[in-house]
């Protein structure tokens, strides 16, 4: 009988193992890939400012010119800067946004 209790409380402790992972796979599947991405105005540039941060409606919207994603950087108010227009690079302060997985912030290195 102890053999038939053992195997079962197994099975069922698998069960949650694998469940768990399941539930963590949708969770980081949900997540936006891009943290730090904003849309922003091309064309809003003001020294010391930034640019002026929109709604991301007209950055998924392709056919609206005149804005784009812009990657890190600092926001203060309605206003980012210090970032980039590429995800890779670093843009002024050298803070680029890294899309690695556990423990893959800042301070990693590429190789």
């Amino acid at each position: 009988m102890t053999d038939i209790n053992a195997t079962r409380r197994r099975l069922r402790s698998g069960t949650v193992v694998l469940g768990g992972m399941g539930l963590l796979a949708a969770t980081l599947a949900a997540c936006d890939s891009d943290p730090d991405k904003r849309c922003v105005e091309r064309d809003s540039y003001t020294s010391g400012k930034g640019y002026k941060v929109v709604d991301d409606k007209y950055c998924k919207d392709g056919s609206t010119s005149g804005h784009t994603w812009y990657y890190g950087g600092s926001k203060s108010g309605s206003r980012v800067k210090s970032g980039s227009f590429s995800k890779s690079s670093g843009g002024s302060g050298g803070s680029g946004v890294s899309r690695g997985g556990f423990g893959g912030g800042k301070g990693s290195s590429g190789g």
